[in-house]
């Protein structure tokens, strides 16, 4: 029995290539125009902080 690491670098080589298999699928479970009114409410509200945040630059600024 001479097989030395060879059972453990085949373990570490098969949970690298499952882990490579389920990368990119998605676990949210909704559908494409789900998914796009979640992205557009996110970025309106992240566009609306960054108007907040150069209101409140250029108020700062002028004081």
């Amino acid at each position: 029995m001479t097989r030395g690491n060879q059972r453990d670098l085949a373990r570490a080589k098969n949970q690298k290539k499952l882990a490579d298999q389920t990368k990119g699928k998605r676990t949210d479970d909704l559908t494409v125009e789900q998914r796009k009114a979640r992205d557009a409410e996110l970025m309106r509200e992240k566009q609306k902080k960054k108007e907040q945040d150069a209101a409140a630059a250029a108020a700062a600024k002028s004081k």
